[in-house]
């Protein structure tokens, strides 16, 4: 089965800062995949690179099989044009919700299916109530982003990219600004999406999320893939010491019903 995320070789600077150092990932239809890894090993700007956000300085990245760019003299060439159907195919959720709060969560989640895809204000309405609902948010359809918690602006961010019928979704440290109370909702939905075949790829530090949900990890150290496997493997016999270094006083908690 073509990988629905097929990175080879990737390498990302900026400036004289190597970041990422030849990444190899496949990431299979309906997979979960997760990304560990301390401060600075490049899992953001993996993440990043993957919807290109970040253009990558060498490698390819293939969705669905379709090469993203065109090679022209042993290098990658990206057109814009190219890049904004693809992040209609990938879509993320990031830290800090980014949503409109002069929009009502309706409003927000309508947005990009009118503006970027075209849809009708009644197709998109349609959508994003189904989308709000998926996450247990429609009864919050007329409110504004400002009356909500932090959980719940995640979920309607989550909302936001499901609308948009993507075929990937990526999440980069999601529940990382949340209050602790917070962070079961958003964690549960997103185990909600994996068990509905969501494909993901998730950069968190949320190692029970990446134990019970996940269906591989990848630890990141140095801009490199130190191990991956299955998260029963990597998590609790990892192969390096710096894994078990990063592990230790982790627990492998029991995510929230």
């Amino acid at each position: 089965m073509t990988p629905a995320v097929e990175i080879r070789d990737l390498h990302k600077s900026f400036g004289d800062l190597h970041v990422l150092k030849g990444i190899d990932l496949d990431v299979q239809q309906g997979e979960a995949v997760v990304l560990l890894g301390s401060s600075g090993s490049g899992k953001s700007t993996l993440l990043r690179c993957i919807n290109f956000m970040e253009e990558p300085n060498d490698g390819r990245i293939r969705i669905n099989g379709d090469l993203i760019g065109a090679e022209r003299g042993g290098k990658m060439v990206y057109r814009e044009n190219e890049l904004c159907k693809l992040r209609t195919r990938v879509g993320m959720v990031f830290q800090h919700f980014n949503l409109f709060p002069h929009m009502t969560v309706l409003e927000n989640v309508m947005e990009g299916q009118v503006v970027v895809l075209g849809r009708s204000k009644a197709e998109a309405r349609d959508k994003a109530l189904a989308q709000l609902a998926r996450v247990g948010l429609e009864e919050k359809a007329p409110e504004y982003p400002s009356r909500l918690s932090g959980g719940q602006k995640q979920r309607v961010a989550i909302a936001r990219a499901l609308a948009m019928d993507p075929e990937v979704m990526l999440f980069d440290e999601v529940t990382s600004a949340l209050d602790p109370e917070l962070v079961g909702e958003v964690l549960k939905t997103m185990r909600q999406l994996a068990e509905e075949g969501m494909t993901m790829v998730c950069v968190t530090h949320e190692i029970g999320f990446a134990y019970h949900v996940a269906n591989k990890v990848c630890f990141l150290q140095d801009g490199q893939i130190l191990e991956q496997g299955e998260p029963h493997k990597v998590l609790k016999t990892p192969e390096t010491s710096r894994v078990r270094d990063f592990l230790d006083g982790h627990s492998l908690f029991k995510l929230p019903d």
